[in-house]
């Protein structure tokens, strides 16, 4: 999982080209989960130090705030990957703003498995063996 993370945030930080693995997408966003819950987890705990719950979990929000500030373009770009891995093109992203559907929609279309072999976007990441092997996997020097 954090292979998969760092690949999105480190190697393609801002790469609006290519396709996104199902795998690669909810990996990361399961990451971005867990550090907003371990961000609300500190400022609760420094909270409860300094003796302000409330003043701890804004402490806890800005500094996630500001993490998110740093991830937003990795964020936007995995999203964009991830529509052409099904064929879609990225501002297809925006019909999440329309209410009620346009968020279901684009939650299907991201849990919807990716288009076998080649499309407009690129080739398909299923096929890129090595760079399966390669997640996870660490080299002793």
């Amino acid at each position: 999982m954090i292979e998969w993370y760092k690949k999105v945030v480190f190697e393609n930080y801002a790469n609006f080209n290519g396709r996104a693995r199902r795998s690669e997408y909810w990996y990361f966003t399961l990451m971005q989960f867990l550090i907003l819950i371990s961000f609300f987890i500190l400022g609760a705990g420094i909270g409860s130090i300094f003796d302000n719950a409330l003043g701890g979990l804004f402490v806890g929000y800005l500094v996630f705030a500001l993490y998110s500030l740093a991830t937003f373009l990795p964020t936007l770009a995995v999203v964009v990957r991830r529509l052409h891995d099904v064929g879609k093109s990225g501002w297809f992203y925006f019909i999440a703003l329309i209410p009620f559907i346009g968020g279901i929609w684009l939650l299907v279309v991201i849990c919807t498995e990716g288009d076998s072999g080649s499309n407009d976007y690129g080739s398909d990441p299923k096929s890129n063996i090595e760079e399966i092997n390669e997640i996870g996997n660490v080299e002793l020097q």
